[in-house]
């Protein structure tokens, strides 16, 4: 059974969802976010020149409903106090709503009408950047997207977890990071923080994974994140490429996306009038909500007793009051942004069949001690 699930509903009939690969686990919620039939909001907005000039949405679906409902475009700079800048970055760099806008899919056989585009670009003087943020917050979430990244090298393109902390120390995030400047094949996967406040690299907080298959991160990917109690995951169309133990995060969490260049050492400098793009056709994730202190379902097994396979097959559910009674996926399901039912309990049933089942040996035994 299909259901199409967008813009961050949810089926009603699915409690929970079960993802598939060695790290399985049961989230609450599902929500997808589709990008691929937006014409009436399509086109390439021109660049803001300006550093000094704030831009607005580069259409009105970034004023809907739709969109505020799960995220905020963001236009922060790295400005630190006076004239100086953030980190070890060398360009000014500024975060702006004109670099997010739907675009039209003009591939030769293209599989959507439309996608969504994040563009940073180096101007004279500064670097023009694009981010948006979950308005929600999220306590272990499985996300993934499908996107690609084109353009000049010296970007970072970025889908992430992120907790900010008052010290490096404190940060809390997971991260998939695509580095333009490097092999089309290689992305960077990391528990932050990979480095000390001393600049010490941390080896084992990061991966520098290989694409499966001959796969470039300019071709349309599959770009997933599982990030759960013990470790992080990721996966890139289907296969696992990297798993860390080392830092996982353990608090809420927003997730982010941005496309950005600042000079430092870690995006490296992009040529003046370079440009890069994170290109979009979908988001799709499930996830535990915390916002507004919302009750959750448990995710270590009090809530959700259950032993997930390798491959997502469902082992053993708890039936008891407040379990999931029906159990979907995003996995097997043939499309992007449908669930498939996996299970439905018929505990009452087996509950009853069991009762009486009892019953009818006592009630033999009975009867053959009175014969």
């Amino acid at each position: 059974m299909l259901v199409a699930t967008v813009h961050g509903s949810s089926n009603d009939e699915c409690e929970c969802y079960l993802t598939n690969g060695a790290n399985s686990a049961y989230y609450s919620r599902h929500s997808f976010y589709d990008y691929r039939n937006l014409g009436n909001y399509a086109g390439v907005p021109s660049p803001v020149q300006n550093a000094s000039r704030k831009a607005g949405v580069t259409s009105d679906y970034f004023n809907s409903d739709t969109w505020d409902d799960s995220w905020s475009i963001q236009d922060w700079s790295n400005r630190g106090k006076g004239v100086s800048l953030s980190g070890d970055a060398t360009v000014l760099m500024i975060n702006s709503p004109n670099n997010i806008y739907i675009e039209k899919n003009d591939d030769e056989d293209a599989a959507s009408d439309t996608f969504l585009t994040m563009r940073t670009m180096r101007l004279p003087g500064f670097q023009s950047a694009a981010e948006f943020d979950s308005v929600s917050t999220y306590h272990y979430v499985s996300v993934r997207m499908l996107a690609r990244v084109t353009g000049s090298a010296g970007a970072c393109m970025a889908i992430f977890t992120y907790l900010g902390g008052e010290e490096l120390a404190d940060v809390q995030e997971a991260d998939i990071e695509i580095m333009t400047r490097d092999p089309k094949n290689r992305v960077q996967y990391t528990n932050q923080p990979s480095f000390t406040e001393d600049g010490d690299d941390i080896p084992k907080a990061t991966r520098n994974g290989t694409l499966p298959k001959g796969v470039e991160w300019d071709d349309w990917v599959v770009h997933r994140l599982d990030w759960t109690p013990k470790r992080s995951t990721w996966y890139a169309n289907g296969q696992e490429v990297a798993s860390i133990e080392y830092q996982t995060p353990k608090d809420p969490a927003q997730i982010i996306l941005n496309a950005w260049s600042d000079g430092g050492s870690w995006s490296g400098n992009m040529s003046l009038n370079g440009a890069a793009y994170m290109q979009i056709q979908w988001i799709d994730m499930v996830y535990n909500v915390t916002k507004d202190n919302e009750e959750k379902r448990s995710f270590d097994g009090r809530g959700l007793e259950a032993d997930a396979g390798q491959h997502g097959g469902l082992v053993r559910r708890d039936d008891s009051k407040g379990a999931c009674k029906v159990v979907c996926s995003i996995d097997e399901a043939d499309e992007a942004g449908e669930t498939k039912i996996l299970s439905k309990s018929t505990a009452s049933h087996m509950l009853d069949m069991r009762y009486w089942t009892r019953k009818m040996v006592v009630f033999g035994i009975m009867l053959w001690v009175y014969i």
